[in-house]
C-alpha cells in the first residue's frame, strides 16, 4: 500500500498524524502540492510538487494511484476517480469512501454546487473537530494494520 496525500487542501493535525504512522508501520506515503512543502526526513515520506493550476496536484494523484492504495483527500471529484482505479479513500474525517459510496458524496457535492451557483448560501463544512481527528486517526490504524497483516490484498474491510 502507498498512501498518497492531497496536500494542498490537508490540515496540520491530520498530515502530523499521517507522519507518524508512515514511520511506525514503515508505509510509503507521498504528499503532492502545488506550492512548496516541508516533511520530515525520513526513507518513508517524500513530496512532489506539481506546476501551480487547478487540479495539478489532483491529476498527479490519479495518474500515481494504484488499486489497493490509500488516497487522503476531502476532493470528492478525485476520490471518485482514484476509487474508480481500485484505490481507497479516507477524508480527514475519518470517513472511508469506496465504490459504495462515492457516488453518492459526488451526486451530492454537485447538487450544492448548483445551490451556490444559483445564489443560495449554503454555507461551509464544519471546522475539523478533536472527534473528527481522533476519527481518522483510528481509521488510518485500522486500515493500516490491516494492510500490514494481509499485504497482498487491499485494505477494504
Amino acid at each position: 500500500m502507498h498512501i498518497l496525500v492531497d496536500a494542498d487542501s490537508c490540515h496540520g493535525i491530520i498530515k502530523d498524524i499521517l507522519y507518524r504512522a508512515a514511520e511506525r508501520t514503515q508505509t510509503l506515503m507521498t504528499l503532492v502540492a502545488d506550492r512548496p512543502l516541508t516533511v520530515p526526513e525520513s526513507p518513508h515520506i517524500k513530496k512532489v510538487q506539481v506546476r501551480s493550476g487547478l487540479n495539478s496536484a489532483d491529476d498527479r494523484i490519479i495518474e500515481l494511484a494504484q488499486p489497493g492504495d490509500l488516497i487522503i483527500t476531502d476532493d470528492i471529484p478525485l476520490a471518485s476517480a482514484v476509487v474508480g482505479k481500485g484505490s481507497l479513500v479516507l477524508n480527514q474525517r475519518g470517513e472511508i469512501l469506496e465504490q459504495e459510496n462515492v457516488a453518492e458524496r459526488l451526486a451530492a457535492r454537485n447538487f450544492m454546487t448548483e445551490l451556490r451557483d444559483s445564489g443560495i448560501n449554503t454555507g461551509g463544512p464544519a471546522p475539523l473537530s478533536q472527534r473528527n481527528r481522533q476519527a481518522f486517526a483510528n481509521q488510518l490504524d485500522r486500515l493500516l494494520s490491516q494492510q500490514k497483516a494481509n499485504p497482498f490484498h487491499s485494505p477494504r474491510g
